[in-house]
């Protein structure tokens, strides 16, 4: 996906840029293209962008390790605020104070947005934070004659130590 240059988008019609997606997102691992629509609308002082796209991912679930498909559905809407920043020289060593109204994600009235690292930053959003392959997933499973119990494991380092522990008792 290209960039869109924000002053070309004010001539454009209705000041709207619909996008059919379908491509990959880089940095995205996904089976799947990502397929959806995107719409970019300049309404003066702020952008109004809103998609609705869906792609296969193959996710690593986070109890039994075994990887498993899941289908990631966006559908977001988000205001951008066109503003020129002031110019300050950010070390990166150095803590300092940011207002409220700074939160707020903005775009340079004469810059570019880039529909694909926004798309992308919305999927990473909705990757779910714990991936379980299905709600009664047990986990790793063991056999019941490896466990501790019956068991124990014997690591030959320790035999000594073992021996020392016996002639005290």
């Amino acid at each position: 996906m290209e960039a869109i240059h924000i002053p070309q988008l004010v001539r454009a019609p209705e000041q709207t840029e619909a996008i059919e997606v379908q491509t990959y997102l880089p940095d995205l691992k996904t089976l799947t293209l990502v397929q959806g629509m995107m719409e970019v609308a300049h309404r003066g002082n702020y952008l109004e962008v809103s998609a609705q796209a869906e792609t296969i991912m193959t996710l690593t679930c986070d109890r039994c390790l075994q990887q498993y498909n899941q289908r990631i559905k966006v559908e977001v809407s988000e205001l951008i605020w066109l503003q020129e920043s002031p110019e300050e020289a950010i070390e990166e060593d150095v803590e300092r104070e940011i207002a409220y109204e700074d939160l707020v994600e903005s775009l340079h009235p004469q810059g570019h947005f880039h529909p694909d690292e926004w798309l992308y930053q919305q999927f990473c959003l909705e990757i779910p934070q714990r991936q379980l392959c299905s709600q009664d997933c047990q986990g790793i499973l063991t056999g019941e004659s490896s466990s501790p119990a019956n068991n124990p494991p014997v690591d030959r380092r320790w035999a000594s130590l073992e021996a020392f522990k016996d002639q005290l008792l």
